[in-house]
């Protein structure tokens, strides 16, 4: 590596991929040159990266010719199509995607918790689902020093997961609202999945669905959860279950969560001191103060933030805290850049 490495970042004009660009403006991560690609419509606006101008290119097979590092941030049938191709010409793919995720050979990475399965990649790393780490990265200190044994959470997730359009959907509501419409009237055409059968106003709402209902009750992001959990964990046993709600906060994620230890003996304290010196956390908790972590205060902030930590009234092992991040960085954009800058620590990536 002689002046660092060639990067591209797809889907470079979403919400996801301009965070990947600010991300990168400050990254550890050498950089010689940086390739924005999206889709033919896109092509041809312009981003400013380090005080140069760069003219965003259209998406195709030779757009990965001589890059190392491949950030993709462009929807699940664009990862499957173009990620092999990256590969094919030599670059590492971080894919912010669901599309590889659950893949076996694929490692499903959040620095903090499993940095060292990057060891164990084909020219494909997986980013979780934004809930997902936010939620793993407040556990696992916890988990190394007193085990889990079951973990309940439940979300209140911001529209911005659900993309631009959804946080324009929220405004024009709470708008609308505010002119005089009843909520029960207000116009929804995108939550609380696009995809489904209905849809229905957040301004002023919460949704107990995120994502397409599967056969069991359970929603795909509910799923994701669970099964991505266990995955980054390497701990199929690990009991997990999720409820999911998007609610109308434009940015950033919050979760309650509960959890069981397998050893006893931890006190809030322990919880509490752990939390304070784990990697990519901030411990806010503070109930004499009313300090506690808030989405609103989490926006463009890289950490987890973690409080209101308590012990269950009835089981020994078992604890409660609230979870809050920003969904676009840590849950997104952030956690692919430290995976890139992981990989250079690690010397994981082959320069062309």
């Amino acid at each position: 590596m002689k002046n660092g490495y060639h990067v591209a970042v797809v889907g470079a004009t979403g919400a996801v991929g301009t965070k990947m660009i600010e991300m990168l403006e400050t990254t550890t991560l050498p950089i010689a040159s940086l390739k924005l690609l999206a889709s033919k419509r896109s092509a041809g606006q312009v981003r400013t990266f380090r005080g140069a101008e760069l003219v965003i290119e259209e998406l195709v097979p030779a757009s990965f010719e001589g890059v190392d590092i491949a950030l993709f941030s462009a929807g699940g049938s664009i990862s499957e199509a173009f990620a092999p191709e990256a590969v094919k010409r030599g670059a590492v793919v971080i894919d912010n995607t669901s599309h590889f995720r659950m893949d076996p050979t694929v490692p499903l990475v959040v620095p903090e918790v499993n940095e060292k399965a990057l060891r164990q990649h084909q020219g494909i790393i997986a980013n979780p689902n934004c809930s997902t780490i936010q939620m793993v990265v407040a556990l696992e200190p916890i988990r190394q020093a007193y085990g889990l044994r079951r973990i309940i959470v439940s979300t209140y997730q911001a529209v911005s997961g659900a993309g631009a359009k959804a946080m324009t959907e929220l405004k024009e509501q709470a708008q609308t609202f505010l002119d005089g419409t009843p909520a029960t009237e207000l116009s929804a055409a995108i939550l609380p999945s696009g995809g489904d059968k209905k849809h229905y106003p957040i301004a002023f709402n919460a949704l107990p669905q995120i994502d397409l209902f599967a056969e069991d009750g359970y929603t795909y992001e509910e799923w994701k959860m669970i099964n991505e959990t266990k995955k980054i964990m390497a701990d199929t046993a690990l009991s997990v279950v999720a409820t999911c709600v998007r609610i109308p906060v434009l940015t950033g994620h919050s979760e309650s969560v509960y959890l069981e230890t397998v050893e006893s003996g931890a006190t809030v304290a322990d919880v509490q001191s752990l939390l304070a010196q784990a990697p990519g956390v901030t411990l806010v908790d503070d109930p004499s103060q009313q300090s506690y972590p808030q989405a609103l205060f989490a926006v463009d902030q890289k950490d987890t933030f973690v409080g209101r930590v308590r012990q269950d009234v009835d089981v020994e092992n078992g604890f409660h805290m609230w979870v809050v991040a920003d969904n676009l960085l840590k849950g997104a954009a952030w956690n692919s850049v430290q995976i890139a800058e992981s990989l250079h620590k690690l010397d994981l990536v082959r320069i062309n």
